[in-house]
Formats: C-alpha cells, sequence, structure tokens
C-alpha cells in the first residue's frame, strides 16, 4: 500500500483579527488529530496530518474571538468517533461534532453520540476512510428522529450526479467548503446551479468555509468573495461559517485563522448578515 502523504501542520501564531468577533461567534468546521500516542490514524487514508490537539485550537479561539464551535470527524480516523468525541467532552458545553458512521451503526450508538453533542453525520467523497454513499439512506433514517443533518464534503460534479437522490433524504444537507467548486467555474458549473437550487428550497445549507481550496488566484482570495456572496444571497439564513483548522491535505500558502474571520466580514454588507454568518445561523443548526 502507497503510505499517505504527509501535510503541513497549520500557522502557530494566528493573529488577532480586524474584526471584533460578534458575541457568541461560532466555527463551524474543525478537526482535532490526537495525540497520536492515544489516537493513532488508520492505514487507508489519503494524507498524514501533523497531531492538532485541543490546547493548540484553544489558542485559536482565544485569539480570533471564537466562543462556541464544531468538530467534524476527519477521514483519517474513518468510522472510529473516539478522537472527536474525547476533544467534544474536553471542551464541553460549548463544542457540537459532527460524526461519520455507516450503516452498520445502531439506534443506541446514534442517540449515545447525540447526548455527547453530535448534531449530524459526515459523508466524505473526496478522501479514503470513512462511510461510503451506498449507505446514505440507511444512515438517514437511522439519525431522523434526533433532528441531524448530513454533512457532505463533495465536489461539484457529484453533487450534480446524486442532487436528485439528496433531495430525497428525510434530512437537512450540510454541503462543506463552498461545494468544492473552483470559483472561476461556478458561473457555468452545473454543481454550483445545483447547490443554489437546494438552498433556495431549504434542503442545505452551506459551509462558508475553505477559501484557499477553492480560490484561483491565491491569497487573499478576492476571487472567492463573488462566490461567498452570491451563496449568501440565495439563503442568508442557510450559511455558516468555519475555519477549517488546522487546513489538513492542504498543500499552498497556510492561511492564518484571524484572516479567515476577516473574510467573513468582507462578504456581509451589514452586522445584521454578518451575525446571521456567524451566529445565528450556527445556533439553529447546532442547538447551541
Amino acid at each position: 500500500m502507497t503510505e499517505a502523504p504527509a501535510c503541513p501542520g497549520p500557522d502557530p501564531a494566528p493573529r488577532v483579527p480586524r474584526l471584533r468577533a460578534p458575541a457568541a461567534t461560532t466555527d463551524c468546521h474543525f478537526h482535532i488529530f490526537g495525540p497520536l500516542d492515544r489516537f493513532p490514524y488508520q492505514a487507508e487514508r489519503s494524507f498524514t496530518p501533523p497531531e492538532a490537539v485541543v490546547a493548540s485550537y484553544r489558542k485559536v479561539m482565544d485569539t480570533v474571538g471564537i466562543e462556541r464551535c464544531v468538530i467534524v470527524q476527519p477521514s483519517v480516523y474513518g468510522t472510529d468517533n473516539a478522537c472527536t468525541l474525547a476533544a467534544m467532552a474536553e471542551l464541553g458545553s460549548r463544542c457540537r461534532g459532527v460524526a461519520v458512521v455507516d450503516e452498520t451503526v445502531t439506534a443506541a450508538e446514534v442517540a449515545a453520540m447525540d447526548a455527547a453533542g453530535v448534531r449530524g453525520v459526515r459523508f466524505n467523497l473526496m478522501f479514503k476512510g470513512g462511510a461510503t454513499i451506498g449507505g446514505l439512506e440507511t444512515v438517514a433514517a437511522l439519525i431522523v428522529e434526533h433532528g441531524w443533518h448530513i454533512q457532505l464534503l463533495i465536489a461539484g460534479d457529484s453533487l450534480a450526479e446524486h442532487a436528485d437522490r439528496l433531495r430525497r433524504l428525510p434530512v437537512d444537507l450540510v454541503v462543506d467548503h463552498m461545494g468544492h467548486i473552483p470559483a472561476d467555474q461556478c458561473d457555468s458549473h452545473p454543481g454550483f446551479a445545483v447547490l443554489l437550487g437546494l438552498l433556495a428550497e431549504g434542503k442545505a445549507w452551506v459551509k462558508l468555509s475553505g477559501a484557499y481550496r477553492v480560490t484561483v488566484a491565491g491569497p487573499p482570495y478576492d476571487d472567492v468573495e463573488p462566490v461567498a456572496r452570491r451563496l449568501i444571497a440565495a439563503a442568508p439564513e442557510k450559511v455558516v461559517w468555519g475555519t477549517d483548522w488546522p487546513h489538513p491535505a492542504h498543500y499552498g500558502p497556510m492561511p492564518n485563522d484571524s484572516d479567515l474571520l476577516d473574510l467573513a466580514a468582507q462578504w456581509c454588507d451589514d452586522e445584521a448578515s454578518l451575525r446571521a454568518l456567524l451566529t445565528d445561523n450556527a445556533a439553529r443548526l447546532y442547538g447551541f
């Protein structure tokens, strides 16, 4: 088996952002990796990140002004959610979680995760590890009574391919990283049209995260602003923000997390829309 490539860690020195973060600002997308002696990675994975533990993330929270957070189970742990659940317990009531499960998960396991603060299940169609989309309907049927959503890390082509199937699910959808469509393709990409449609229909939420994953121009990601603004305009009550810390499997210039918060301010025209993006929408989606 080919060894999964190592990827760089985050900028270790987050700056204080220009924006004074509103009360209850919520990071709706981050990951924890390790400690590796306690939570080693599974062999089947697409990348090998360095340790990124709760203490390091707390430094980001304190510096940037993040009060609430949502941890997302990364692909390197597959369906073993132990690291994610341990981090949630360490962060306490200000943290919610998104787990990875497959169709073998039991109702009792779902109930236990719900009690721990899990509010959704992630299907990752871009990296090795975790559940396959084959179990989508089975998992949706198990989580619907808890009001959970299905989160998708999915490329635009796949979003367009599976659009009808996704619409039939009995739960809400949350789409990662603005649909993971290159910023210069959004005007013509069928996946972006599907995403806008799902938002307008009230079926989906979208994370305005990962600007560095969809930019074509590079830092400071000016080409992403029109994309973010179109998503906000489509459904201002269905957009949430996230850092994607510690930015796994990103091999370009590493963003400083304060800059990612300041980007959010650039995308919003007034304090009300910024507060919706940073706090109010997340409170409804994740039950804060």
